[in-house]
């Protein structure tokens, strides 16, 4: 995990030379999991599948007076992928799912970032899964900001959005009712 800190680190030095001056640098708080990754998927109809990834990364850009000069770049560790079941979840981790072995990390990464009103934007960018790269949307609300009781500054949102399993190279076939993943994205981050 050291490593994925470091390397977002050095991501977010190529993205902050890029970004404007007045946005603002947060580190997504996973040490203090205020921040989540969550999935479902139907069970053939009859039922939601829940889970989480336990092990990510991230950092983002926030510039408060004019948001969409925002950036986020995020890095999941692939074989973190938790469904509660053991067997379930070594299953969703070999190359019927995830390939973790050979793509053992997915990332996000910004490209655009749509004011929608007030509190929500539209975050386009870039997701790597399986090693394939495609565009995605997430519809995000942000949740709020400030000083916590410890003097550090934060921001919150939370994001929702939808994959094709197949658009992704995951070749398992689950049925019609499964062909997509949900994700409700939960990121408080700490000023830098």
């Amino acid at each position: 995990m050291k490593f994925c800190r470091s390397l977002i680190m050095f991501y977010a030095g190529i993205v902050l030379a890029t970004t404007p001056s007045h946005a603002d640098t947060y580190v997504i708080d996973t040490a203090g999991a205020h921040a989540s990754i969550n999935f479902k998927i139907s069970h053939f109809g009859f039922s939601w599948l829940e889970g989480r990834f336990d092990s990510f990364d991230g950092v983002f850009f926030f510039d408060e007076k004019n948001p969409e000069n925002s950036n986020v770049n995020v890095t999941v560790e692939t074989t973190s992928i938790n469904s509660n079941h053991t067997e379930r979840d070594n299953h969703l981790r070999s190359d019927d799912f995830l390939a973790a072995d050979r793509f053992p990390d997915g990332t996000f990464r910004s490209s655009n970032v749509e004011l929608i009103d007030e509190n929500n934007l539209r975050v386009i960018g870039d997701l790597t899964l399986r090693g394939v790269q495609k565009s995605i949307e997430i519809d995000t609300t942000y949740v709020g900001g400030g000083q916590d009781p410890w003097g550090d500054v934060r921001q919150g949102f939370v994001g929702t959005t939808e994959i094709v399993l197949a658009d992704f190279g995951i070749p398992f076939d689950l049925g019609p009712s499964s062909t997509k993943v949900f994700l409700t994205l939960n990121v408080e981050g700490t000023k830098q």
